[in-house]
């Protein structure tokens, strides 16, 4: 059996969700790159969410070796989670964190950075493909399945001149970086939405707004 194999199955001693919660988000993750050279970039924009989120629960951010993580467990069981393995290996992390809470991947939400929306943009989605994102992929790989929640934050595609490494990896712009706090702003409080009140409540108050 191979290392993703025994990972990700559940031995006979494992208990299932409790009956009625396979549905309620328990874990949301922020991707992004780790490393003070990589604060602030675009591709770090779901980790800027994360950090919003355990910031106003007042959560201390500690780090999980064993699950490659970095990780901020609030009071009501949610917990957050900014992965340590770089971007294109964030699969990883993520499935050792589902497997320690014994979470189905429906239970796991991910904010993570997308080019095919314009700076502002934001979507939540049930599932669907990576659409080009590496760390997408990577879940996708790690949790065999693309029925996974997920916010995507836009950030605006390459520009002509630029090529996608350059544009995912540089800072925003002082203008860019202002529209953005709004957007995280707005991000936040569908967080909150999805986790008091499901996925689909967010989807319809939050996909509406731009």
């Amino acid at each position: 059996m191979s290392f993703l194999d025994r990972l990700l199955s559940r031995s006979e001693s494992d208990p299932a969700p409790a009956e009625g919660d396979t549905g309620r988000i328990r874990l949301v993750v922020g991707l992004g790159n780790p490393g003070p050279e990589y604060d602030g970039t675009r591709h770090n924009i779901g980790f800027d969410l994360v950090d919003r989120l355990a910031r106003e629960r007042a959560l201390k951010w500690e780090k999980e070796h064993k699950f490659r993580s970095k990780i901020a467990t609030g009071r009501d069981g949610i917990v957050f989670a900014k992965p340590l393995t770089f971007m294109n290996l964030s699969g990883n992390a993520v499935a050792r964190l589902m497997r320690q809470h014994r979470l189905t991947p429906a239970q796991i939400l991910v904010v993570y950075d997308d080019t095919a929306l314009p700076p502002g943009g934001l979507r939540f989605r049930a599932g669907g493909s990576a659409g080009g994102h590496n760390g997408i992929k990577s879940l996708i790989e790690y949790l065999g399945t693309e029925a996974f929640p997920r916010l995507r934050l836009g950030i605006g595609s390459a520009p002509t001149e630029g090529g996608l490494v350059d544009h995912v990896l540089g800072r925003f712009t002082a203008p860019e970086r202002v529209e953005m706090e709004k957007v995280l702003e707005i991000a936040e409080e569908g967080v909150k939405c999805t986790l008091s009140l499901g996925l689909e409540a967010a989807m319809n108050r939050f996909n509406r707004r731009n």
